[in-house]
């Protein structure tokens, strides 16, 4: 009973911190209109369960995870908690560390999808002031349209940004609708940069003006310097980074030395090692998270959706 209610307090404890960092929630209450008050935005409304549906599907658009099913990404986070559960129950022999490595193990895709998007908003972010510099060429110096210098210049674009790029062009090709064409590439991308870039070329192609290129000019400039404002925060940080992997390493390691000495593994399945295994894998997992939040560097909320 008791590794039964430790296992239900950590899994409440993980849930509650995941959901505050991914989604922002701060509790359970209804709230009328979905905007204020601190439960899930669940309300009358249900204003805030749509902007939190947009808010994952941008997040999986960011991860390359735009064509992929909600309930895919679940079955995955599904699977490999039960992975981690089993480990668990072999390596300690309790219920209780088993489902505590469960959860651990179910937060693994989450945390390599966190990754992988980090690292594809990385790369937009380093590559959008170049393609907005050979976008202001194109249509200032060679005389191209505004549609064909942004397909011109996405071709030219990292590999992870081309599908996106190929898809708008696609739209294009079959509408010659330009509004609609960003609207896909805004959607498939889900990046602040190209939402402004991508403004900045559809008000040109509708009214036209001369000051495009001034104004291209400027957003490649801005992009620039916060660029390379990032890779400066990141680079200050590399120890920081470093250490703390090194440091999640250290409590496996003495666990599984603890194990292996005289009666060590029958201490951990007593009900007050259970306890510990269960204290210890939470004081981990709470100082990573604490860690990452201390580390992250604000991201750039998208304005025009």
């Amino acid at each position: 009973m008791i590794g039964l209610l430790l296992a239900w307090t950590a899994a409440t404890g993980t849930y509650l911190l995941y959901t505050s960092v991914a989604f922002g929630w701060r509790g359970f209450g209804a709230r009328g209109d979905g905007s204020a008050g601190s439960g899930p935005g669940v309300g009358l409304g249900g204003a805030g369960w749509t902007a939190r549906i947009a808010r994952l599907r941008d997040w999986m658009a960011q991860a390359g995870l735009a064509e992929v099913r909600v309930r895919d990404l679940a079955a995955a986070v599904a699977g490999a908690g039960a992975v981690g559960g089993f480990v668990g129950l072999v390596l300690f022999g309790a219920p209780s560390a088993a489902v505590a490595l469960g959860l651990g193990g179910a937060a693994w895709p989450i945390a390599a999808w966190r990754a992988r998007r980090r690292a594809l908003r990385t790369a937009a972010q380093e590559s959008w002031p170049h393609l907005i510099e050979e976008i202001r060429l194109l249509t200032s110096a060679v005389g191209r349209s505004v549609p064909q210098a942004l397909f011109e210049a996405g071709r030219r674009a990292p590999v992870q940004l081309c599908p996106a790029f190929e898809a708008a062009q696609r739209e294009w090709m079959l509408s010659t609708d330009f509004e609609r064409t960003t609207a896909v590439l805004k959607a498939r991308l889900a990046d602040p940069t190209a939402d402004a870039a991508c403004e900045t070329l559809l008000v040109a192609h509708e009214v036209g003006g001369a000051d495009l290129d001034r104004r291209l000019e400027a957003l490649a400039r801005d992009r620039v310097i916060d660029v390379q404002g990032r890779k400066d925060a990141v680079a200050k940080q590399a120890g920081v980074r470093f250490a703390r992997r090194f440091v999640l390493l250290v409590p496996c390691g003495m666990a599984l030395a603890g194990m292996s000495i005289g009666t060590g593994r029958a201490a951990y399945q007593t009900a007050f090692g259970q306890l510990l295994v269960v204290v210890g894998i939470l004081a981990v997992a709470l100082c990573w998270v604490w860690a990452g939040l201390l580390l992250r560097l604000p991201d750039e909320e998208r304005v025009f959706q």
